[in-house]
């Protein structure tokens, strides 16, 4: 039995695609889900049809496009070490472009017809997607450990929508320090900052070691609420 979320790659810009997945209405607000470092594979794929059940108009940009085009990764050996190497390449200001590229083809869409668009993110994608609040626009951002968004502070003044941040309590990227920082930058702010105690970082990939279920269904379940809330 086929799913009823419609998934199709479209072009973002020359060169530059992503994969859209439709959900069973065929409109509806818009997502713009940023990859991890392992470029828009099965499990980013799976989430995008996720959200896409959930009513969403969801769009994954395939960020490593100008050296890379639709790389999929695993999370071992060769694989682990190949996306790491790209992440390093991976220029701000070629992020900074493409966040705003796609947020824009995903507002033009006919299936989101001028509606709301959010952004959510995993790892680097985590830092994308509080880019897009930063510079992009959004009407929200649901960033999950985002690695570095404690170095990019000063943005936080600027942000405007929406935030809801995921952390692993045992990260070993991202300190508690770097928590804490976050939510002082955000107090006051409409921010929520959540922190899982039991959990790793990449707690919501299911194809990853570190792979947490209770974690990872309560951080769903507290971003859907959160998104459907602001983007619908």
């Amino acid at each position: 039995m086929s799913s009823p979320a419609k998934t199709t790659w479209i072009d973002i810009a020359p060169g530059f695609a992503g994969y859209l997945a439709l959900p069973p209405a065929g409109h509806g607000p818009g997502l713009v889900l940023f990859q991890e470092i392992f470029g828009v594979n099965e499990h980013i794929r799976a989430v995008a049809e996720q959200y896409a059940l959930d009513g969403f108009v969801v769009l994954a940009p395939d960020c490593f496009w100008r050296d890379a085009p639709r790389v999929e990764l695993g999370y071992a050996g060769d694989d682990w070490q190949r996306a790491f190497s790209l992440m390093k390449a991976y220029k701000p200001e070629d992020a900074i472009a493409d966040i705003g590229a796609a947020v824009q083809t995903l507002r033009a869409r006919p299936e989101v017809a001028g509606g709301k668009v959010g952004a959510i993110g995993y790892c680097m994608g985590g830092r994308l997607a509080y880019l897009a609040a930063a510079t992009a626009g959004v009407d929200a951002a649901a960033p999950y450990y985002g690695g570095g968004i404690h170095m990019q502070l000063e943005r936080a003044a600027g942000i405007t929508c929406p935030v809801q941040f995921h952390y692993a309590e045992h990260d070993a990227n991202i300190p508690l320090s770097a928590v804490d920082a976050v939510k002082a930058a955000f107090a006051g702010k409409a921010a929520e900052v959540h922190v899982y105690g039991s959990a790793h970082h990449g707690f919501n990939c299911w194809a990853r070691d570190s792979y947490h279920a209770p974690s990872a269904a309560l951080a769903h379940g507290r971003a859907l609420a959160f998104l459907a809330h602001h983007l619908f």
